[in-house]
């Protein structure tokens, strides 16, 4: 189990989300948990909501999570994952307003320096136009 707050990158395509979570990995390594969905069931665009929350599980963290996601769906899925989650994990999933890819790699640079949740959503927003 990791000290630090666990990244998760969800993404209507598996592609663009393997890929981020690889450079996430390239440049922090192992010191944050981190998991990744993307795509349908089928193999085509989109996001669901089973694959978020093992996404979730996968990379939990007492200290928190943080999600990122590419568009709206994602956001959406990611949101009723968290709601079912169990009443002590809630308040410590966070879906960060961020580019997807830029946003999860500062995350993730935040997170291994033992960031708390609120830090690593905040850093992960300062990207995010407006």
């Amino acid at each position: 189990m990791s000290d630090n707050v666990g990244i998760v990158i969800v993404s209507h395509s598996a592609d663009v989300a393997r890929g981020t979570a690889d450079m996430v990995r390239q440049m922090v390594g192992d010191e944050v948990p981190l998991a990744w969905c993307g795509g349908d069931p089928g193999g085509g665009l989109g996001t669901n909501v089973e694959s978020i929350l093992k996404a979730i599980d996968s990379a939990w963290s007492e200290r928190g999570v943080a999600i990122l996601v590419d568009l709206g769906g994602a956001e959406t899925n990611s949101e009723m994952a968290i709601e079912m989650q169990p009443a002590e994990r809630q308040g410590r999933i966070v879906v960060c307003n961020a580019p997807i890819v830029e946003g999860a790699v500062m995350a993730a640079t935040e997170a291994s320096g033992g960031a708390t949740l609120d830090q690593v959503k905040r850093t992960a927003e300062e990207l995010s136009p407006g």
